[in-house]
């Protein structure tokens, strides 16, 4: 009988086995590779420092009673509700904090204490905005108001708005106000900024070398608040929500970077839709708006 030269089904096993170990190894080193290439490219996110927030206990009782008997007018649009809302929400939890908020552009509804605030101008239009400011301001509420501010939106500056124009209408229509009524503290808000893109999507853009949504819109943002920062920062109330929207609950404060410059961004802790503010994200801004107007009152 012929002798049987047929293998062991088990003697090919050991080197299939390496073989498959081999190409496992190979597929987990190429995938670190390309996460570490596509995390390289685009703006790197870092701390910046720790920033000390404001506490309303830290607020005295004269400083509350300052802001209870003031008369402040704010224009804004939807971040502005978003704001307004986590006022109400202080105004209910928090005794020493007694502020009428009322909706209207009637000077008349700052015959008494209280915040009167109304939308004004257009979304993507921040001209607008700033004229209907000043309208409204020179319409009677400048005559009323002991307070008085606005803010513009994310939406109105973006890639391929001319900042230093924006800047300047407001710059020109902002003095204009203080001596028209010299009475009225004006102070001035920085932009709210949007959240980065991430994800899969945002690696894809980046190993394509295009930017990710939201960083080019923020840094035109970044640039306009820049020039608020170097007019007015410590001669004029300047209440910076840009860089607390960049900033966490424990006070740790991050950037992105690009071309060796750090620019702000909004947190994704404080927003469910990249731009609108959440219920903490609310909440922690009026927090910080509420000490700093209140501290602002002589």
């Amino acid at each position: 009988m012929d002798e049987d030269v047929t293998s062991p089904p088990n003697v090919a096993r050991p080197k299939r086995t390496r073989l498959a170990v081999a190409a496992i190894v190979i597929m987990v080193i190429a995938v670190i590779a390309v996460t570490v290439f596509l995390l390289g490219k685009g703006p790197a996110m870092h701390t910046e420092e720790q920033a000390r927030l404001a506490s309303l206990g830290d607020v005295s009782a004269a400083q509350w009673d300052r802001l209870a008997a003031a008369r402040v007018f704010f224009g804004h649009q939807s971040v502005g509700n978003n704001i307004l809302a986590g006022i109400r929400d202080v105004t209910k939890t928090v005794p020493a904090v007694r502020l009428r908020v009322v909706e209207t552009t009637q000077p008349e509804a700052l015959a008494e204490p209280g915040l009167a605030h109304c939308s004004i101008g257009r979304n993507r239009d921040p001209l607008s905005k700033i004229d209907a400011f000043v309208r409204l301001m020179d319409g009677g509420m400048g005559s009323r108001a002991d307070v008085a501010f606005f803010k513009l939106c994310y939406v109105d500056l973006g890639v391929h708005t001319d900042v230093e124009a924006i800047f300047r209408a407001n710059r020109n229509a902002m003095a204009g106000l203080r001596a028209r009524h010299p009475k009225v503290l004006f102070v001035h808000l920085t932009v709210p900024v949007t959240s980065l893109e991430s994800g899969i999507r945002a690696w894809a853009k980046r190993a394509l070398g295009r930017p990710i949504d939201g960083q080019d819109d923020n840094i035109q943002r970044n640039r306009f608040n820049e020039m608020l920062r170097r007019e007015y920062e410590g001669k004029e109330p300047l209440f910076d929500l840009a860089k607390l929207e960049a900033t966490a609950p424990d006070g740790r404060r991050t950037v992105f970077e690009k071309d060796g410059r750090a620019f702000y961004a909004l947190l994704g802790v404080h927003t469910d839709d990249g731009g609108h503010l959440n219920g903490s994200g609310r909440l922690m801004i009026a927090e910080q708006l509420l000490a700093f107007l209140a501290r602002s009152l002589k």
